[in-house]
């Protein structure tokens, strides 16, 4: 049985020309190779699976070559070729940083660019993942790195230039890779598929690529999980079971109905969504980047931002037509609030509900909300059929005598847009035949005006502003209060529970407190404690006193032991407990 090969392997680039993506950085480095020109020290920066150390690899051979071709190119033929290709180079050494990280390890590298090439012009020295490398092992490499000898080259790879030294990277010429677009992914695993006779659907692939985001590695890595998966047949529908990816299909539909303000038609295809396993906070992100796309379809010169198919393109053509402008900005600040937010939520799926509902009202019409009084509306707009009021007639003027007065018309009934009878008055019998007594107002008017309710709570409130309390009331409103003091008074609250305040006339209370000084202290605080009790009992004319504590009020802080032992002292069922169970406060 043949030795089975992951494709990333049996498919990596041996040449420049074969390195997809990067065709500014290979021609860079075939140009140093013909011309040889060549640097001491390379840097190679970029995401992971771009070709960094397959490109290292390649530099390495071809610096080495004894006949390279005329653009640069290893020739594959000569002794130094042929022993990098077969794994026996003495030339070429590769260093993983990451498990070869301290000083000891680059001083044993140090000692090896002492002896110079048998067969070839240079050493090369490829250190991978070079930002792994500690302090210490940073300090001993850098005077080697700075004056090595005239036959040692270093190329250095990296996926986090940013912790690297700046005393490392003066040194060296910095060559950053880029991501992979999708449409060269889309080429090169179509390259792959006809090489080993998978058939494939264009849509199944542009799934890949995406997922790839931007690496080749892992685009062959998860194409070759799809060609186990789909028994050589890769179908769009077969990738979108094995990754577990949501079909872009429920993103074009979030968006349509959305336009159309279907919010039972999101919630009930969300949930169906969340009922195969999806996270609400990649559903947000991928909703997200849908929308970003079809911003991006709305301009011609901004079409070719998509990394898609060409049937996708189309359809984000398609609907970016149908969606205005300001729907798609208001949609993104929506869910990039939400994304923001979405770790801190205790209740996540209700926030990504709250979103889509938030997304689909942006089209709707204003209610009677409108911002006023130096405030913006903050309401959920009204999702169904606004109620439709009658407007109240004027009223009528009538002459008595030498004088006017006025006589108020009665209030209209409510008229709902269904058909339907009218509603009797508010506290009203609807019985037939017998005389409908009138309160004053109709459910007409409560839902046009709200005056009778507004001055139903000025009663109320006025009616608790000089509400009485029992000492009962006041201890646990003191409690509470103290509970709810800010933390830099946690000191303070602690001491103020042990006080016990006083009614000593319906609307004045007295508090003893132990000695001068804290007196002092309580006495700045006396503004605020009063107007909380106030709101709290719901008096407004409460006043508090201050009054220093007789010897006889005071009472002493007791310890843990010593309140235990009072107690066991006071209750025989504590020390029986106590001796039965030998137990021992800590």
């Amino acid at each position: 049985m043949e030795d089975y090969i992951v494709s990333a392997r049996k498919y990596r680039p041996a040449t420049f020309d074969a390195v997809v993506g990067q065709p500014a950085l290979t021609t860079t480095l075939k140009n140093a190779v013909k011309s040889k020109k060549l640097a001491h020290a390379y840097l190679f920066c970029g995401p992971r699976g771009v070709g960094k150390t397959t490109c290292a690899r390649i530099f390495a051979k071809a610096i080495n070559c004894l006949n390279p071709t005329a653009d640069g190119e290893a020739c594959n033929e000569c002794e130094s070729c042929k022993a990098f290709n077969e794994g026996r180079s003495y030339n070429i050494f590769e260093l993983d940083a990451a498990s070869n990280n301290k000083v000891e390890d680059i001083k044993a590298l140090m000692d090896q660019t002492r002896i110079p090439p048998q067969v070839g012009r240079y050493k090369v020295f490829i250190i991978d993942e070079v930002h792994m490398l500690s302090q210490q092992a940073f300090n001993a490499f850098l005077k080697t790195l700075e004056e090595p000898p005239a036959h040692v080259i270093f190329i250095l790879a990296t996926t986090e230039k940013n912790k690297i030294l700046p005393t490392i990277i003066s040194r060296c010429q910095i060559y950053d890779f880029e991501r992979m677009t999708v449409p060269e992914i889309i080429s090169h695993l179509k390259m792959v598929a006809s090489k080993e006779g998978i058939r494939y659907e264009e849509e199944a692939l542009n799934v890949i690529a995406e997922k790839a985001d931007g690496g080749m590695r892992d685009a062959l890595s998860i194409f070759d999980q799809a060609a186990s998966f789909s028994q050589g047949d890769i179908t769009y529908e077969k990738v979108l079971q094995d990754l577990n990816v949501l079909d872009s299909d429920n993103y074009f539909k979030i968006i349509d109905l959305a336009l159309q303000n279907k919010v039972s038609d999101i919630m009930l295809l969300l949930n169906g969504i969340i009922s195969r396993g999806f996270d609400g906070g990649n559903i947000i992100n991928g909703l997200a980047s849908h929308v970003r796309n079809v911003l991006m379809a709305k301009d011609d010169s901004t079409l070719p931002l998509l990394e898609t198919s060409d049937q996708q393109r189309e359809r984000f053509r398609d609907q970016a037509r149908r969606c205005p402008t300001p729907f798609l900005y208001k949609a993104l600040e929506i869910m990039n609030r939400c994304d923001v937010n979405y770790k801190q939520s205790s209740n996540k799926r209700l926030l990504v509900e709250l979103t889509l509902i938030e997304v689909a009202q942006i089209t709707q019409p204003d209610g009677d909300d409108k911002p006023g009084a130096g405030r913006s509306p903050k309401r959920l707009k009204i999702l169904f059929k606004n109620l439709m009021v009658t407007p109240q007639p004027k009223p009528a003027q009538q002459v008595v005598g030498a004088g006017v007065r006025t006589t108020a018309a009665r209030p209209q009934t409510v008229t709902t847009a269904a058909a339907g009878p009218k509603p009797a008055a508010f506290g009203a019998s609807a019985t037939k035949g017998k005389a409908i007594p009138n309160f004053g107002f109709t459910f007409s008017s409560l839902l046009g005006k709200d005056r009778q309710a507004a001055a139903t709570t000025q009663t109320q409130s006025q009616t608790r502003e000089n509400q009485a309390f029992t000492q009962e009331q006041l201890n646990v409103e003191w409690v509470s209060m103290c509970n709810e003091m800010a933390q830099d008074l946690r000191g303070m609250a602690a001491r103020l529970k042990n006080m016990i305040p006083q009614i000593t006339a319906p609307e004045a209370i007295e508090i003893a407190v132990d000695n001068d000084f804290l007196k002092e202290e309580i006495e700045n605080l006396r503004p605020k404690l009063t107007g909380t009790l106030r709101r709290k009992l719901h008096n407004d004319h409460i006043v508090i006193s201050l009054r220093t504590a007789r010897k006889e009020e005071v009472k002493v802080a007791l310890t843990g032991k010593q309140l235990f032992d009072k107690m066991r002292t006071e209750n025989a069922a504590i020390e029986h407990l106590r001796s039965a169970f030998n137990l021992e406060l800590s």
